[in-house]
């Protein structure tokens, strides 16, 4: 058997682990695809993206590996995640077109993608096979550079292009123009005070006693809590601790037989030490 059959073979583990994870990269990609929410979606590709670092650190590429968890999933899809949980992005959204055309012309554009990848795929061949050791002889990181910076200059810089257009795009779309000037303070305040709902500024929540919880109501001047000064949420959960008079009387008995449980504690204590 020859060096070239030789290195083309491929262990039993290879073959196990490459399977695995096919599985679980293919089910990510169309998790990012058929997936109703944006979160999800993107949470799936991040996973799809790690899968793909493990097979690079698999075929001895260990700086595309490292890139492909840092720049990609570590930093680009963690951003995007969080950007689209703090903007709140729903199905909804979705149903309105912007841009008229844009179905059509993303049909032509996937059908056209389509056909040439089906092409390259079909004329795809290897001829020869060169073993990792030979691959990255001079350096995995100088091996990518110097395909990067020669045979594939001209794909490396569309690419570039690409993700700024794709950037500049982002940003466009997702800009609100303001058409309407901002109200200033002194007309939200006289606003408020024409509506007369709680001219006032709202009490602090846990005003009272040795409490400043935000679980605790604040007590108005003549002792009953308000219930204005709670989250709704936690009033919804029933999540806000009783401080009316009955729960505050039982609380100082609580108290009040805690410090006579410690006082008896500490006079046995002394007891025994002077014994």
């Amino acid at each position: 058997m020859n060096a070239t059959a030789t290195a083309s073979m491929t262990s039993t583990g290879e073959a196990v682990q490459f399977w695995i994870l096919a599985v679980v990269a293919t089910g990510g990609a169309l998790g990012t695809v058929l997936m109703r929410k944006a979160v999800h979606s993107a949470l799936s590709l991040a996973g799809t993206m790690i899968v793909l670092a493990v097979f690079y650190l698999a075929n001895g590429a260990y700086f595309l590996g490292v890139v492909q968890i840092i720049v990609y999933t570590g930093a680009i899809m963690m951003l995007f995640l969080f950007v689209v949980m703090l903007v709140g992005v729903t199905a909804a959204d979705s149903l309105k077109e912007t841009i008229r055309g844009q179905r059509w012309l993303a049909a032509l554009c996937a059908l056209g993608f389509g056909v040439l990848l089906f092409a390259g795929i079909a004329n795809a061949s290897l001829r020869s096979f060169d073993g990792l050791g030979q691959a990255n002889s001079g350096g995995n990181v100088q091996g990518i550079a110097a395909l990067l910076f020669t045979k594939y200059v001209f794909a490396f810089e569309i690419t570039g292009a690409l993700l700024i257009a794709a950037a500049v795009g982002a940003m466009v779309l997702t800009h609100r123009e303001r058409t309407e000037r901002a109200p200033t303070q002194r007309e939200l305040s006289v606003a408020r005070v024409r509506r007369g709902k709680q001219v006032p500024p709202l009490p602090a929540p846990g005003v009272y006693a040795r409490h400043n919880a935000v679980d605790v109501p604040g007590l108005l001047p003549d002792g009953t809590p308000s219930e204005l000064t709670v989250n709704a949420t936690l009033r919804a959960r029933g999540q806000i601790r009783d401080v009316s008079a009955e729960a505050l009387g039982e609380l100082a008995a609580l108290e009040q037989r805690s410090r006579e449980w410690q006082g008896q504690k500490q006079g046995e204590d002394r007891k025994g030490a002077a014994q």
